[in-house]
């Protein structure tokens, strides 16, 4: 059996077929850059505007959007999930985070777009700079949130500039715009969820009751599915319906959305379906408090509730934190979804081995491979995400998307990072593994051993209760430090079940404050990247867990973490005399666990090869 699972999924070096989720075709125009932009100064001119902002973000916040969405990659290339550009009369700039500084530098045209490290470089701060007092910055109300708004206009009132809700400049201009998505939606089981979505309505109507407030508007289509026990189609790899709701402290709850997607649907009692264009007059007929999650809603869902008089509060999302402490029942379908996983990817984790050294094998062969192995199990819904296969300096890119233009030969003495995930109804998955081809240098060698200590700590961390992720991103960091060395982005983030691969309140980052709490799913993924040479990352997701009674300790309450990512790590790449007898305890152990839940779940040949990957240290 796994002799010809190899054979089918070791791609001729001639096959451009697609795969089946991802696509290879760089999302870029001739008229990209500098003509769009001529041509969206023209509508600023027009409108008396000295400065317009276009973010990634649609009108639900998402990190994932719609190709109709998509205006931040229309006008300026880039295609990376968070980031936004300004456009001046004379400048534009695109900002965006550590994960993507390779990435925007190589997409957008730099004559036209100045990239600006961003939140080193706050919005704020630049428009202040560059613009004059009495300049005014245009915007979209429904793409950005009231908490960017607020921050604005207290940042740049005092400097005389204002702010002002604009239609969408972009939408006037991008001719051939997409339609709105109207994928059909489907129900998730209970027996996956734990709750019914009557259960879940009750609980978040009481939490309003209780403090008061007579209804919420959700705006994020995650909190919705997660409600009303149902999975969607508009979003690519992230099974999301987009919608609005309105829920009331009563239980009744008004969905905003296509009703063709949920056409014969069995909702609960009390929930109704609307047209898009109800949900204004909707919300101009509540009565208040409602309460709003600054941090989410769209300015345009305030500025109308202000507008008619009704009475906001802020708050937040009341179905975030519900979302993100799973059920027990939500914990034991992605335990399944992971071994599950874990076993397509031995498979290619094998077939790799046996592939890279006879040479030709491209960076879109093993995006093809590892999808095929994953499509074997007849359960994959989709990948939770375009696959980063980077070979080589294209492993640097954190966020690397490999196109038929970059598509790499993985040569030997070159490290090979493949950041994957997919989409099973009982589960999301997320795992990078960083593999070496041939004879690998000292440097990579001593760094991914960092990497790994660091990847290992927080695997073994306990910790009080009541931390957040902030307290706990420095132990993955610590042996790169002592090194002189970093990474420019989160620890990890959170994680959904059969629903977004990055979910949120839960992170660990330096920036999250979150309290940590049994149920939540995050990732644990350090890494170091040398530009130009070789990217190094691990991950395995983690459940937060109530940490095991020790002997002697005091009644604190502690928590930790449960591995859900079962997958050899290459022990080819290890410095062992870099290693504690601590960490080497912890890798013989996981590697333990690997061989006894995901032997039995490979044959062959690929049984002989996990075998001898998760050996003893």
């Amino acid at each position: 059996m796994d002799k010809s699972a190899g054979a089918l999924h070791r791609p001729p070096m001639t096959d451009t077929s697609p795969t089946r989720f991802q696509t290879f075709t760089a999302s870029t125009s001739p008229d990209q850059g500098p003509p769009r932009l001529a041509k969206l100064r023209e509508e600023m001119a027009a409108e008396g505007y000295d400065a317009f902002i276009v973010p990634r973000s649609d009108a639900h916040q998402g990190e994932y959007v719609p190709a109709r969405d998509e205006r931040l990659a229309w006008l300026t290339g880039f295609t990376g999930s968070a980031g936004f550009a300004v456009a001046l009369k004379d400048r534009a700039a695109v900002f965006t985070d550590g994960r993507y500084t390779l990435q925007v530098r190589s997409q957008t045209d730099q004559g036209s777009f100045e990239p600006v490290p961003w939140p080193k470089t706050k919005l704020e701060d630049w428009l202040a700079e560059a613009l004059p007092r009495g300049g005014t910055v245009a915007y979209d109300p429904w793409l950005h949130t009231m908490a960017e708004v607020t921050r604005l206009e207290k940042a740049l009132g005092p400097k005389q500039i204002g702010l002002r809700p604009s239609e969408n400049l972009i939408d006037r201009i991008w001719e051939d715009q997409p339609d709105a998505p109207v994928g059909k939606a489907s129900i998730w089981p209970d027996r996956l969820a734990g709750r019914s979505a009557a259960e879940k309505i009750k609980l978040v109507a009481a939490d309003l009751a209780k403090a008061g407030h007579a209804a919420t508007v959700l705006t994020q289509p995650d909190s919705i599915a997660w409600a009303l026990n149902i999975r969607g189609g508009d979003i690519p790899h992230t099974p999301l319906m987009l919608a609005f709701a309105i829920l009331h402290s009563d239980g009744q709850m008004d969905v905003f959305t296509e009703p063709s997607k949920l056409y014969g649907f069995d909702l609960p009692n009390g929930v109704a379906v609307h047209r898009p264009e109800a949900f204004k007059p909707a919300l101009e007929a509540l009565h208040g408090p409602v309460r709003l999650d600054p941090s989410v809603t769209a300015a345009a869902i305030s500025a109308t509730l202000e507008a008619s008089g009704i009475e906001t509060v802020a708050g937040d999302d009341p179905c975030r934190l519900p979302k993100a402490i799973k059920h027990p029942a939500e914990i034991a379908a992605t335990q399944g979804a992971h071994l599950r996983d874990g076993a397509a990817v031995a498979r290619f984790l094998h077939w790799f081995d046996e592939t890279a050294p006879k040479g030709g094998l491209t960076e879109i062969d093993c995006v093809r491979a590892l999808e095929g192995f994953r499509s074997d199990t007849g359960a994959l819904r989709d990948v939770s995400f375009d696959t980063i296969a980077g070979a080589g300096p294209n492993g640097a890119i954190v966020h690397y998307r490999v196109t038929d233009g970059t598509n790499a030969t993985i040569r030997p003495g070159q490290l090979f990072l493949i950041d994957s995930g997919a989409q099973y109804e009982d589960g999301t998955t997320d795992i990078t593994r960083t593999l070496p081809v041939g004879e690998i240098g000292a440097e990579e060698r001593e760094a991914f051993t960092q990497v790994l200590r660091g990847m290992i700590a927080v695997s073994r961390a306990r910790f009080p209760k009541g931390l957040a992720g902030r307290d706990l991103d420095a132990l993955a960091r610590a042996p790169l430090w002592a090194a002189g060395r970093d990474y420019d982005h989160g620890t990890g983030h959170g994680v959904g079940v059969f629903l977004g691969v990055h979910e949120g309140p839960q992170r660990l980052s330096r920036i999250s404050d979150v309290a940590l709490e049994p149920g939540m799913i995050l990732s644990n993924e350090p890494g170091y990247y040398r530009e130009g040479r070789f990217g190094i990352r691990i991950e395995n997701l983690l459940v937060v867990i109530e940490a095991p009674d020790l002997p002697g300790a005091d009644d604190r309450e502690m928590l930790a973490f449960d591995t859900l990512t079962f997958a050899p790590i290459d022990r080819r790449l290890i410095d062992r005399d870099a290693l504690s007898a601590l960490e080497i305890r912890w890798l013989d152990e996981y590697h333990r666990e690997v061989a006894e839940k995901i032997g039995p779940l490979v044959e062959g040949p690929v049984a002989e090869w996990l075998a001898k990957a998760t050996a003893p240290l």
